[in-house]
């Protein structure tokens, strides 16, 4: 059976540019940008002022590019951008509501806007008022609400006229623990149960490694990176992550004394260099001579952390076609 990720990467892709620049004045903003984008859940990361906004504002036509072509949604780009737009849910970082309309006036607005008669608009904002968990607080006026019902009421006038791709710029900022976790969950339930295709723009490293199927790095206007979250987590060597109650120090030490190497990778979680029945039974014999108990141990996976740090740092390289280079003119493996 295909893995998720194998299976996205034999449908049609969603996005194909090439060739995007964009300055203003003197500044260069986007540089040489050549992207391709499978349907499912990708995420676009990058450091604060890194481009991300600048490059959803061009693929949406809200801002113009000095240069770039391409298609997106099988629509030409940028010359068809009017007729994409209605065709993508966009969550903009920035705050976008007019004082003095409830929540579901907003919601039933958007939907107006979209091409909805007021009674489908209206049914329609009921329902994704109720995916959003906005509640009573639909008929309250939006000037009233916490940054929390904000973002979920940007998401419900994103989702409400039913797009093919939703492009979602910083959607968890400002939130708590669980609402971000909410706010993910909503958005793995469109990708796995509704079969939307998603773009989710940020910097928060956990929000990519909860809900998405690919990554994108972006740094000073560049595409550094493009791969699948599952490439970039795969570890490079054999090996096991203990997490362990305590003493890691000393774990370390009394296992390298039967032979086993390790590294610390946090305050209570080291790296064991192996794998298999004699690792394991090594692991398990210093628990016990020790007296440090274990509390999980998994196969060891590379930190999408360091990932991305190695990505964003300058680097003089070319990509070679080795997905994990730091270049520009990166895609995904080749759709067939």
């Amino acid at each position: 059976m295909l893995e998720r990720s194998e299976l996205i990467q034999s449908l049609e892709p969603i996005l194909e540019v090439e060739g995007i620049h964009k300055s203003y004045r003197v500044h260069r903003v986007l540089r040489n940008i050549n992207l391709t984008l499978p349907p499912g859940v990708v995420g676009l990361l990058g450091p604060n002022g890194s481009g991300k906004s600048t490059l959803i504002k061009a693929i949406l036509g809200l801002v113009s590019v000095d240069s770039g072509r391409g298609r997106i949604l099988q629509f030409s780009w940028p010359e068809q951008s009017r007729a994409l737009r209605d065709q993508i849910g966009y969550l903009p970082e920035d705050d976008c509501y007019l004082q003095g309309l409830q929540g579901i006036e907003s919601i039933q607005m958007m939907a107006r806007l979209s091409g909805l008669h007021r009674t489908e608009a209206l049914r329609r904002s009921h329902e994704v008022a109720d995916l959003c968990d906005l509640d009573q607080e639909r008929y309250r006026n939006v000037e009233t609400y916490s940054i929390g019902m904000r973002q979920k009421l940007k998401f419900a006038q994103a989702l409400v006229h039913d797009p093919q791709w939703l492009i979602l710029d910083e959607p968890t900022t400002g939130l708590d623990p669980s609402q971000r976790e909410q706010f993910l969950s909503r958005i793995d339930t469109l990708a796995k149960e509704k079969g939307k295709s998603i773009l989710l723009s940020t910097h928060i490293l956990h929000d990519v490694q909860r809900v998405c199927d690919h990554v994108v790095i972006l740094a000073k206007g560049e595409i550094r990176l493009v791969d699948t979250l599952a490439r970039l987590q795969q570890p490079t060597q054999a090996g096991l992550q203990v997490g362990l109650i305590s003493d890691a120090e000393r774990f370390m030490a009394a296992l390298a004394q039967v032979g086993v190497q390790s590294r610390r990778t946090g305050e209570t979680e080291i790296q064991v260099l192996g794998d298999g029945p004699e690792i394991l039974k090594r692991i398990w014999s210093t628990s016990c001579e020790t007296g440090i108990s274990i509390h999980r141990i998994d196969r060891a996976r590379n930190s999408l952390e360091q990932a991305f740090l190695d990505a964003i740092r300058d680097s003089g390289r070319l990509n070679t076609g080795d997905p994990t280079a730091i270049g520009n003119n990166v895609s995904l493996p080749e759709y067939k």
